[in-house]
C-alpha cells in the first residue's frame, strides 16, 4: 500500500527554522499532487503548502514568503522549509499524496515553537 513518512519534526524556539520531509513508497510519486497539511489541537486541518507533479506550488496565505515547499522526484521525497517559525505554526504536520483520484496521508510530525 501507499506510505508516507514524515519525519523532522520537534521543538523550535520562535523565530527558528525547520525542515519537513516525506518518504514516499508504492506510490508513483512523479505523478502526485503532494501537499502539507497541519492541525493544531482544538482546530480543524488546514492546507498548508501543495505541489503539483508540474511543480507549481501555492501556499495558505498564513504561511506564504515564510515556508517553501520542494519536491525531488528521484528520491521520491517531498519537503516543506519552514523559516521564521511562530508559536501558531505549532501544529502536526501531515504529508499528503493524491494520485488516480485517490487521497493518501502520513501519520504527522509534530512541530513545537516556543516563544
Amino acid at each position: 500500500q501507499v506510505l508516507l513518512v514524515e519525519s523532522g519534526g520537534g521543538l523550535v524556539q520562535a523565530g527558528g527554522s525547520l525542515r519537513l520531509s516525506c518518504a514516499a513508497s508504492n506510490i508513483r510519486f512523479s505523478s502526485a499532487t503532494m501537499g502539507w497539511y497541519r492541525q493544531a489541537p482544538g482546530k480543524q486541518r488546514e492546507s498548508v503548502a501543495v505541489i503539483s507533479a508540474g511543480g507549481s506550488t501555492s501556499y495558505a496565505d498564513s504561511v506564504l514568503g515564510q515556508f517553501a515547499i520542494a519536491r525531488d522526484n528521484a528520491k521520491n521525497t517531498l519537503y516543506l522549509q519552514m523559516s521564521s517559525l511562530k508559536p501558531e505554526d505549532t501544529a502536526v504536520y501531515y504529508c499528503n499524496a493524491v494520485y488516480s483520484g485517490r487521497s493518501y496521508w502520513g501519520q504527522g510530525t509534530q512541530v513545537t515553537v516556543s516563544s
